[in-house]
């Protein structure tokens, strides 16, 4: 297969592989695409004289690689009805076996039932059978079909790999260079008299002479297209593409149309085929050449249009490499090279079949191209590489995960390029090509993938009005990642594997896999995704009417209606989950055993969660705890923000956020501020001197608190004079508040206020106060102690001693016990 068509392939199959297999399906003989999969049998008897015919074709002696891709795809065709006739009576195998489980168990050995169940149970049993036997029948003929398949599938690999690891002649012999010399020769000559044979020929020369007008003005017409029609369009796109970010609708229009730079130049050399058809100059050999000519101008056009996407002329923030402008122009260079090696691969293989010529001069007439081919890789690896160096010296910017991926692409294209002419030269040819051509057309996709990256990104901020970065943007990242996705296809068959090896994962995918006796396919998880988005998005614009027009006309409390909100959330989701499963037609009884296995484990393992979101739906329906209020929970207290089936999050008084589990508010002890309403009583205790008039002071601590202007008037203040303390004398103001949120607030003001008014009224606040007595102060002071006379101890001394440090003890903890209250 030519370079170009590989090129194509790969590009074709990257944007549309979903379609290939329905286009693949198409090829089907008229007679079997006549009505629907059900309604229409497969042929068996059919089937089973040609895959006879295939498996003797398979045993028997060596075919043709075409005849293997002929049988390959009568194959498929087969298969794929069977696939589909697999399926076929599933409604009423269903609706029977729902019958046979109405009339209950089958009766036990020994037992019997009533002769009319009986009868009917035969009956219902015979109808299922007869009903079941096409689909097993399907499964056997799919089987079948499928290992005729693999098993054509295995021997084309074989020979591909036995064609890769053959030795040819070694083209650095110059013993070889002969049969290179006469193929060259040989070709030669025959162009040659083809053009010679012209003026022999009357016929030719007549028809020569009379569209010679046509094919000079074509020719003309393309030359200057080809000289000055390429260089106008370069032009326009680089000033276009100069403008740089703050410009992205004159973005899109100069990326569009650099397209042009191998639309035009193509159509040119188009035009010049046609010029020499017409001519009748080449004559047998016009369809060849022109064949060759019009690959060729594809492969150099589309190689100096990459170039100039990877290299660009004009430093641009939005490219993917950074380099100088003199690595740029390097960089462009080599790319016109490549498409120069490219077109010369393209006319070699025109000109010089491989199954005309002899291994030697196939060797030798691709050994140079190969070799050149190399050397470029190697100085576009060497560039690449100056990519990271520019980055490295560049502070301000941390590599990316695309920067990393060109220096790995750096190393890779380094050792190929080097190692694949030293294979050719040794001889390996087929292999070192297998490497180079594959290398140069994934550079190829790589920069049409970065050419599609970035004109979707300038589309995007195009659309939403925006000039800022978009590597943040959500929306081209995902777009990013799937065209990577899709672009795998197309790496591997430029790699080498077969357009059918695909389509055979796509059958396998189409297959499904089997749980138990449940099988999911692609199919499946299509529509249980669609009919679950639409289940999802019916239930959130369900929640957001509610919540927007008719909950807020209703007396439900704003807690209540959170309530209501999450359960129609949850119930909505739900019933949206059964409903995809029953429309994917996913069995669920098939994988009963399993959950059954699978529930005792992961019941360990999720039984907090299960706690909790059974605390969660709680605490929605019983409603202990709503959003807004004031609790404290496990010596946390703040302020509900929000209620989910696993958590509560409650606002600290500290701005902070504490997750909170929900089975924490349900066992353990929760105090609620703010439930019901916002009341709340304050305490204020406050000590005065010992001597100062009580009266007055509980008279001053009413008045403060009287005029307070959250307090309640009813009930009023309160104060309570509460003990005579160590050092002062106790009192507490008591008030009740409007809202018990201004606690702190009113604490402070009142505290001021008292500080204030006992200043003014000559009353004062004492303070603890400790006598402390040294004993033998003396030896504090490093004197000598004289000794003490001995003096006898009365019992009752000690005794009174004792008594008052145990008074003394006494005292002083039922002090503190009054400050704690």
């Amino acid at each position: 297969m030519f370079v170009i068509r590989s090129l194509a392939l790969a590009l074709i199959s990257a944007l549309g592989l979903v379609a290939s297999p329905l286009l693949a399906q198409d090829t089907r003989p008229a007679t079997q695409q006549t009505g629907s999969s059900q309604s229409a049998a497969p042929d068996y008897d059919t089937w089973r004289g040609f895959a006879q015919r295939a498996e003797d074709a398979l045993d028997g002696r060596p075919i043709s690689n075409e005849r293997l891709a002929e049988l390959r795809a009568e194959l498929v065709v087969f298969r794929t009805g069977f696939l589909a006739a697999q399926d076929a009576n599933q409604s009423r195998i269903a609706n029977l076996r729902e019958q046979i489980a109405a009339l209950g168990p089958p009766p036990e050995e020994g037992a019997t039932e009533a002769p009319e169940i009986a009868e009917r149970r035969a009956e219902l049993a015979e109808q299922l059978t007869a009903l079941q036997a096409p689909g097993i029948a399907a499964q056997e003929a799919f089987r079948r079909a499928d290992g005729l398949i693999r098993q054509i599938d295995t021997k084309l690999r074989e020979r591909d790999a036995e064609a890769l690891l053959s030795l040819w002649p070694a083209p650095v012999n110059p013993i070889n260079w002969v049969a290179a010399v006469d193929a060259v020769w040989g070709t030669s000559f025959v162009l040659a008299t083809q053009v010679t044979s012209l003026v022999d020929d009357p016929a030719r020369m007549r028809e020569f002479r009379s569209n010679m007008p046509v094919a000079l003005l074509l020719l003309l017409v393309s030359g200057f297209v080809l000289l000055r029609g390429r260089r106008f369009i370069e032009r326009i796109v680089t000033t276009w593409l100069s403008d740089g970010g703050s410009r992205r609708g004159r973005r899109i229009l100069a990326r569009l149309l650099s397209l042009s730079q191998i639309a035009v130049p193509v159509s040119a050399v188009f035009a010049i085929s046609v010029a020499l058809e017409i001519s009748s100059v080449l004559g047998t050999a016009s369809e060849a050449i022109t064949a060759g000519l019009q690959n060729a101008a594809i492969a150099y056009f589309t190689a100096r249009w990459a170039g100039r996407q990877a290299f660009p002329v004009e430093e641009s923030r939005s490219a993917a490499l950074q380099l100088p402008s003199a690595r740029r122009r390097e960089g462009r260079f080599w790319a016109n090279m490549i498409g120069l090696a490219l077109a010369v691969s393209v006319l070699l293989r025109e000109f010089f079949p491989v199954a005309s010529n002899s291994d030697a001069a196939n060797a030798v007439l691709a050994f140079p191209v190969l070799a050149f081919i190399g050397i470029v890789l190697l100085r576009i690896g060497m560039l690449l590489r100056q990519h990271g160096t520019v980055l490295s010296a560049d502070e301000n910017r941390e590599p990316a995960f695309l920067d990393r991926m060109i220096m790995v692409l750096s190393k890779v294209l380094m050792v190929i390029s080097v190692g694949a002419p030293v294979f050719a030269a040794i001889g390996y040819v087929q292999a070192a090509q297998a490497m180079l051509f594959p290398a140069v057309l994934s550079l190829g996709v790589i920069v049409l993938l970065l050419f599609l990256m970035q004109l979707f990104e300038d589309i995007y901020c195009v659309i939403t009005k925006t000039e800022a970065d978009v590597d943040t943007a959500l929306l081209p990242s995902l777009f990013n990642f799937f065209l990577v996705i899709l672009s795998l296809p197309a790496f591997a068959l430029v790699w080498g594997m077969r357009p059918t090896e695909l389509l055979e994962f796509w059958q396998m995918l189409r297959e499904g896999f089997a749980i138990g006796e449940t099988r999911i396919s692609p199919t499946n998880i299509l529509s249980f995704i669609v009919v679950f988005s639409i289940g999802y998005l019916i239930t959130r614009i369900l929640q957001g009417g509610l919540e927007s027009s008719v909950l807020p006309k209703t007396k439900i409390d704003k807690g209540g209606q959170k309530a209501i909100i999450s359960g129609t959330g949850y119930i909505g989701i739900f019933v949206a989950a059964l409903v995809a499963i029953s429309t994917a037609g996913i069995d669920l009884s098939g994988l009963a055993i399993v959950a059954g296995a699978l529930s005792v484990g992961i019941g360990f393992g999720l039984q907090n969660i299960v706690s909790n979101f059974i605390s969660g739906v709680i605490l929605l329906i019983e409603r202990p705890v709503a959003e807004g209020d004031w609790i404290e929970v496990g010596g946390t207290m703040g302020t509900v923000r929000t209620i989910s089936v696993r958590s509560t999050v409650i606002e600290t008084f500290d701005r902070t956020d504490v997750t909170v589990p929900n089975a924490e508010l349900i066992q353990g002890t929760v105090t609620n501020w703010t439930r019901y309403n916002s009341l709340g009583r304050i305490s204020i205790p406050v000590g005065v001197a010992y001597g100062s008039d009580t009266r007055k002071v509980a008279r001053i601590l009413k008045e403060i608190g009287e005029n307070e202007p959250l307090a309640l008037i009813d009930p009023e203040p309160q104060v309570h004079f509460m003990d005579f303390g160590a050092d002062a004398l106790e009192f507490e103001l008591r008030l009740i508040l409007s809202d018990v949120g201004f606690g702190m607030a009113v604490r402070t003001e009142l505290r001021h206020q008292i500080a204030e008014r006992f200043k003014e009224e000559g009353i004062e606040i004492p303070f603890a106060q400790r006598d402390i007595w040294l004993r033998n102060p003396e030896a504090l002071r490093g004197e000598t102690l004289p000794p003490a006379p001995e003096q006898r101890r009365d019992p009752r001394d000690v005794k009174a001693r004792t008594d008052m440090v145990r008074d003394e003890v006494l005292d002083t903890a039922e002090a503190e016990i009054d400050m704690d209250r």
